[in-house]
């Protein structure tokens, strides 16, 4: 299993939920049929998941890099993935939430008093469109959760002079702009590291995706 959790002490230090980042995946080759690396690492990611006691309901996100969020509500009985949105809110214990990059940010929003969650893949695109602005407006509106109460942590991702902007400060300054005072970025780039992460521009398209995982 690759890498799996955030290098962040302020996330493990919070009780009631789990989160995890897969990594890049040892022995798994990215130059062939792409079907064929993803199934691969879907098994793997199964792995992480269970290693990170997370085997409940995986919903996932077709992702199209926009500003929609969908929301859980109810416990779902299997594995979901909801088509064209880029991010993913829940107030529900048993249902782990799970966003795929691969030089993109995964942006994770926590509320400090465990009302509810939220999991984003901003990458140029989103971030410029305010995806995590929708978020935390999200949370605000369908669970009373508001942007002084969460956390919120900013994933590896690509970041100059690998790419042209430095997205991930944009995400942070959308965050503090809408009142959260809480925001987290390690400033860890996925193209300089290529044994840990993937890359899609570092490695020309032919690549995996990392996993972000968020449960209450």
């Amino acid at each position: 299993m690759g890498n799996s959790e955030l290098p962040i002490e302020h996330f493990s230090a919070l009780a009631g939920w789990r989160h995890g980042f897969v990594g890049r995946i040892p022995g798994i080759a990215v130059s062939h049929d792409k079907a064929a690396v993803l199934a691969e690492l879907d098994r793997a990611h199964r792995d992480a998941r269970q290693a990170l006691s997370l085997e409940m309901p995986l919903v996932t996100a077709r992702q199209v890099h926009g500003r929609e969020i969908a929301v859980v509500d109810e416990e779902p009985e299997e594995d979901f993935c909801f088509e064209k949105c880029d991010g993913i809110a829940t107030n529900q214990p048993g249902v782990c939430l799970g966003i795929y990059v691969a030089d993109c940010a995964a942006v994770f929003l926590v509320d400090r008093r465990r009302r509810a969650i939220a999991l984003v893949h901003s990458g140029k695109k989103g971030t410029e469109l305010g995806i995590v602005t929708a978020a935390i407006e999200t949370l605000r509106a369908r669970f009373a959760v508001e942007a002084s109460d969460l956390i919120v942590q900013v994933s590896p991702c690509i970041r100059p002079p690998h790419y042209e902007i430095d997205f991930a400060a944009e995400i942070a300054r959308q965050c503090r702009a809408a009142g959260v005072t809480e925001v987290f970025d390690d400033r860890v780039c996925t193209a300089c590291d290529l044994t840990k992460y993937y890359s899609y521009r570092a490695e020309m398209g032919k690549t995996g995706r990392l996993l972000a995982l968020l449960a209450l």
